[in-house]
């Protein structure tokens, strides 16, 4: 359709997630037609990136040091860690600002269909950390989804064992949502989660 060159960058934007050929080509011409655009910039960060971002030794989350900038903070609740799939996962809660804890990155979750088991996850790094250390509680707050729900129960069978309390984030109906939108599986959650109000 269009020279091979930019359908080739064309192409390579479609490779990245969530990143379908609509979008892909109006990125590519966004840079193609924005003379203000820094290519040069953009590749250089690119590349900076590949070179100096890793993943924390400790938690798994991505950082340029060999621990994260959570996992060295002196003021972080050291009892108390939150298991989560992705980094990305770490900066949704971090935003609340309602968790002071530490984190551990699984790197995904357990999907049969993607051959992912539990062998292809973090999971040996979290019982090397419960095991050393005094933890008080383990939050899982894996997605609310098929594949996020099959490891918050491998996790939860497998630290049954370890004397260490183990929690799960509530799931329910999303502030602003409407009910006639609302899957079967979160309104029974809604229904499971819900509190007394007032002084009933």
């Amino acid at each position: 359709m269009y020279d091979a060159i930019v359908q080739d960058l064309i192409d390579e934007f479609g490779r990245l997630p969530g990143i379908g050929p609509k979008s892909a080509q109006r990125i590519a011409f966004h840079i193609l037609q924005t003379q203000s655009f820094d290519v040069t910039r953009l590749a250089e960060l690119l590349s900076t990136v590949r070179e100096r971002v890793r993943f924390c030794d400790l938690c798994g989350n991505i950082t340029e040091n060999e621990r994260c900038s959570i996992c060295s903070d002196p003021k972080r609740d050291q009892t108390l860690i939150c298991v989560v799939e992705e980094p990305k996962d770490v900066v949704a809660i971090e935003r609340t600002r309602q968790f002071r804890g530490l984190y551990h990155v699984l790197g995904g979750a357990i999907s049969p269909i993607d051959g992912i088991g539990p062998d292809d996850l973090n999971i040996s790094g979290l019982m090397r950390r419960l095991g050393e250390n005094q933890i008080q509680e383990v939050i899982l707050a894996t997605d609310p989804n098929l594949e996020g729900e099959a490891t918050a129960a491998y996790l939860s069978r497998l630290l049954s064992s370890m004397e260490v309390p183990v929690s799960r984030l509530a799931s329910g109906l999303p502030v602003g949502g409407d009910l006639e939108f609302a899957d079967e599986v979160t309104l029974g959650r809604a229904f499971e989660g819900r509190r007394v109000l007032g002084n009933a």
